[in-house]
């Protein structure tokens, strides 16, 4: 079969990228710190890029903007630890009287609909006073019972998280250079048209990470304020840990309301608390899903309300959780894409005629 010049470099290609995606499949174990820190890398450079022109050393620079990296999440880890120190106590002192209330309360509500229901009242607050009375010693020989049974997946964790600021370090100190070399790997007939393109996604992209942080800081200030007003006594860390952590789609909106409705229950001991914080996160939810998100972050990157919400259902039922985390960015590649075949078909034989 005589294939030509043209049929010859697409099967090229195409094998190319065969090849490229088995590789990335057969190595996906071990990509993760390197994803995650290449990721991390692509935000954080332009931070790096401004310091160096500034003439601060690039290695300062790096250090600098790692460390302020590092600490900001830190900062969010240790938003939890008052939240912890205060709810654990309570929860052990109130939860008996809480679940005889439940049982008073839910036996004759079933009762009316001809289910018999009757907790074990006294086992559940045997269990539950053994696991809160546990010495740090139950705890250290359960820890360390859980590392000798999952001991792989403990190990890769914690090489993952020593390896990401290893891999990000040296990603930023050697950016410009990789980025070179990467470009250097295009064909010369193709380099233009690809750089703009890629010039393009990166503006996009740019506009999509703006975008989402104004995002998170309004859901900050509205969480704390308005857990405030419903007089909740953890608003603040609360409400700055859930508008931060709505940067992982419904996990991070998730955590933050069961851990405020937990301490709800435990601060109010009423129906009336908790529903008072409730309302706080659905209107939250209702505010970031259908105003906050499809405006502040949509259109900077040139997609209609409608588009957010259906890249975010699209990607979701496709990829998992995973497809919620790259639903916007890869919508806002995938838009210059579009745009780019819209004008090259407008300006092609076959629409002109």
């Amino acid at each position: 079969m005589n294939l030509t010049a043209a049929q010859r470099q697409t099967l090229t290609w195409l094998a190319l990228a065969i090849g490229a995606a088995l590789l990335l499949w057969l190595l996906a174990p071990v990509l993760m710190p390197f994803v995650i820190g290449a990721v991390l890398a692509y935000v954080l450079h332009p931070l790096v890029e401004k310091l160096a022109a500034r003439r601060v050393p690039r290695v300062l620079a790096v250090l600098g903007v790692e460390v302020l990296t590092l600490l900001i999440v830190l900062l969010l880890v240790l938003l939890l630890v008052p939240v912890l120190l205060k709810e654990l106590p309570l929860l052990k002192a109130q939860i008996p009287p809480l679940l005889d209330r439940l049982d008073q309360t839910l036996s004759p509500w079933l009762a009316q609909f001809g289910i018999q229901v009757s907790l074990d009242v006294a086992s559940i607050k045997t269990w539950l006073a053994k696991v809160l009375d546990a010495n740090m010693e139950d705890w250290l020989g359960a820890a360390l019972s859980s590392v000798r049974l999952g001991g792989s997946v403990m190990l890769s964790l914690i090489g993952n998280a020593v390896l990401v600021p290893v891999v990000l370090f040296y990603l930023l100190l050697d950016w410009a250079r990789l980025v070179q070399q990467a470009q250097q790997l295009i064909p010369p007939h193709l380099r233009d048209r690809a750089l703009g393109f890629l010039d393009e996604c990166d503006t996009m992209l740019g506009q999509y990470l703006r975008g989402q942080l104004v995002v998170m800081v309004v859901l900050a200030v509205y969480y704390s304020a308005a857990l405030a007003i419903a007089r909740f006594d953890l608003a603040l860390p609360l409400g700055v840990f859930t508008g931060l952590a709505v940067a992982i789609p419904y996990v991070g909106f998730g955590l933050g309301m069961l851990l405020a409705l937990l301490a709800a229950l435990l601060q109010f001991g009423s129906l009336a608390g908790v529903l008072a914080v409730a309302a706080v996160y659905g209107i939250g939810q209702l505010l970031e899903s259908f105003v906050l998100t499809p405006r502040l972050v949509g259109e900077r990157i040139g997609l209609s309300p409608l588009a957010v919400i259906f890249a975010l259902m699209a990607f979701g039922q496709l990829f998992g959780f995973v497809g919620v985390l790259i639903a916007l960015p890869a919508s806002a590649v995938a838009a210059v894409a579009l745009r780019r075949m819209r004008d090259t078909y407008l300006a092609s034989r076959l629409y002109q005629g």
